[in-house]
């Protein structure tokens, strides 16, 4: 029988737990860049056909030097202000949950979703109750101020450690299942 699909939050974040800085700077996550480590992201990203980031997200993805790394698969960008699509994504601002629903009932081999960020994406996936497990890495470092992973809201989410991996570069990386609620 083959695995449920499952919407999954892979991402990285500073000991104190932001995922930038104010002004969207990343950089801070080179401290833990190791030549021929990848910290498991290239295993994870064969397991994932459907790609969930918000708008400044996928901005951001734009400015790096590169081709957009989810070209092959489905990608949707979360964006109150853009709609329709373009050769990379669908810009997407209709109801969270009967998209998930759908993507998830879909006939054939479904692979995983992918919510790749930010924070206000992250934001209204688990307001939902939608993500059915968390990958987090922790940069050894401590940023003081940024844009936080979680922002504040009123539901609250049990989730139970799956597994957890410690990197020579001091990055640990826990998994979470949620435990959902019946």
């Amino acid at each position: 029988m083959a695995e449920e699909r499952k919407v999954i939050l892979y991402i990285a974040q500073s000991l104190d737990g932001f995922i930038a800085r104010a002004d969207d700077d990343i950089s801070w996550l080179s401290v833990v860049e190791r030549e021929n480590e990848d910290y498991g992201y290239e295993a994870f990203i064969k397991t994932v056909d459907t790609v969930f980031m918000g708008r400044r997200t996928y901005e951001k993805v734009l400015s790096f030097d590169m081709d957009f790394h989810h070209k092959d698969r489905k990608c949707y960008v979360l964006s109150r202000s853009k709609s329709g699509q373009n050769a990379n994504v669908t810009f997407y601002s209709g109801e969270l949950s009967a998209l998930i629903n759908r993507l998830k009932a879909e006939p054939g081999p479904g692979k995983h979703i992918f919510v790749d960020g930010g924070a206000e994406v992250v934001k209204a996936f688990r307001e939902e109750g939608l993500i059915d497990e968390y990958v987090i890495s922790i940069i050894p470092i401590m940023l003081g101020r940024g844009i936080r992973l979680f922002k504040d809201i009123d539901v609250e989410s049990k989730v139970e450690l799956v597994d957890h991996k410690v990197f020579a570069s001091g990055l640990v990386q826990l998994t979470y299942r949620c435990i959902k609620k019946v």
